[in-house]
């Protein structure tokens, strides 16, 4: 078995490890988030109905003004201070949070952190 294809099973059973436990529902849906290399994006999920309730992206043509890269902390808290405020405008308050099979360091806390104080409970 090559490097890459047993890295990539080895993300895929600690994201089902993780999802294993966190599921979104229509009172607190699932916060996830994605990393790359590049790019950092964030949904809220809700896995009872199977939709997306909001959604926020380095990508976005709103966000890619402000973050010049975005693969680091600083675009990765520009993200989260994002996805907090379309959730609450979409009505949502509590989130799960699912860090998808990533080290809750780095990115993927910076996300959190900037989430948590934008008025986001988790």
């Amino acid at each position: 078995m090559n490097h890459q294809k047993a890295n990539s099973r080895q993300r895929e059973r600690r994201q089902f490890r993780v999802r294993k436990r966190t599921r979104g529902s229509e009172m607190r849906p699932r916060l996830t988030v994605f990393r790359s290399h590049k790019h950092v994006y964030a949904q809220v999920i809700d896995d009872a109905a199977g939709r997306t309730l909001a959604s926020a992206s380095t990508v976005d043509k709103e966000l890619r003004a402000q973050v010049q890269y975005g693969g680091n902390k600083t675009a990765a808290q520009a993200i989260g201070k994002a996805i907090a405020e379309r959730a609450l405008a979409a009505g949502i308050k509590q989130v799960a949070f699912d860090r998808g099979g990533c080290q809750y360091h780095g990115r993927v806390a910076a996300l959190a952190d900037a989430a948590r104080e934008a008025g986001l409970s988790f």
